[in-house]
């Protein structure tokens, strides 16, 4: 399916950034966001963090894996990368991470198919673009991601590292999906309740700015980084954006879905109980059907 050479560097850094450009000229693309509408179907996913199968099985949910006679389906997808890696024992090497190689499929099939992947800021690779710290396991996740890059490309690392960040910074920071019943809002998480006085919620109708980067007080920054959500802060949301339903990974799933009164489910598609919700956009779920519609991967 992918015809990308991920040891050569020029190639890989060209599709990152025919990923990037597809971002900014899709004809779904508005401002900050990507908008698509009924009639049609959507495959929403949670983060999936270099999980191999998972990400297999949405893509192949989605119909754009390639097979003859398969209909494209709209498909979110967010934190692909930095996966789960052990710390290293004293005296061994720190982890490596090459989940570049995730972020260079994902940009390759928005290239291919612009108006059908939807792919949505999330705070790791936000972290992974601006250089911030961030920690998973113990282990620190954009350093072993530089080293992963670093020892495939050695001197054209620089190359790649520029180009990831292109693709990163062309990212949307949601999916509206207008329906007949009512707009749904696929996004890698919402601003925490005790961040809302810092957020400026015209975020969803302007483009992106440098300011809405930057750590702890940026809008796209604190939308990526939220958790902890309440019915007062859902229901705010409702009446500002209009939207009926929240479609949101970030927080941790055991089962692979979590569901936050009274219209927001959260998904995880990466580790081995993950998820995926299909959705009729003529059809829009309630939160009560959108739990029992859900596809565990299996």
């Amino acid at each position: 399916m992918y015809t990308i050479d991920m040891s050569n560097p020029q190639e890989v850094a060209q599709t990152l950034r025919q990923g990037a450009q597809a971002n900014r000229d899709a004809s779904c693309r508005e401002g900050s966001i990507d908008r698509i509408e009924a009639p049609g179907h959507l495959i929403a996913t949670g983060d999936t963090h270099d999980h191999p199968r998972n990400f297999r099985a949405v893509v192949a949910a989605a119909g754009l894996d390639g097979e003859f006679g398969s209909e494209p389906k709209h498909l979110t997808l967010h934190e692909i990368i930095h996966p789960d890696l052990k710390p290293s024992k004293p005296g061994d090497p720190p982890p490596v991470d090459t989940s570049y190689r995730g972020l260079t499929r994902v940009a390759w099939l928005k290239a291919q198919y612009p108006e059908f992947v939807h792919f949505l800021l999330a705070n790791h690779e936000l972290a992974q673009a601006i250089d911030a710290l961030i920690v998973k396991n113990g282990v620190r996740c954009v350093k072993a991601f530089n080293d992963g890059i670093d020892q495939e490309f050695g001197d054209d690392a620089e190359t790649v590292r520029d180009a990831v960040k292109d693709f990163v910074f062309s990212m949307p920071i949601a999916l509206r999906a207008h329906c007949p019943q009512g707009d749904i809002l696929c996004a890698h998480s919402l601003p925490g309740p005790g961040m809302m006085d810092r957020f400026d919620t015209t975020i969803l109708s302007r483009d992106l700015t440098e300011q809405d980067y930057e750590p702890r007080v940026g809008s796209a920054h604190l939308m990526t980084w939220g958790r902890g959500y309440d019915h007062e802060q859902l229901e705010d949301l409702v009446e500002r954006w209009g939207v009926n339903l929240f479609i949101l990974g970030h927080e941790h799933a055991t089962n692979g879905y979590s569901l936050v009164e009274p219209n927001a489910i959260v998904l995880n598609t990466d580790h081995d109980k993950g998820v995926y919700l299909p959705i009729d956009l003529d059809h829009e779920p309630t939160l009560a059907q959108a739990a029992t519609n859900l596809v565990h991967i299996t």
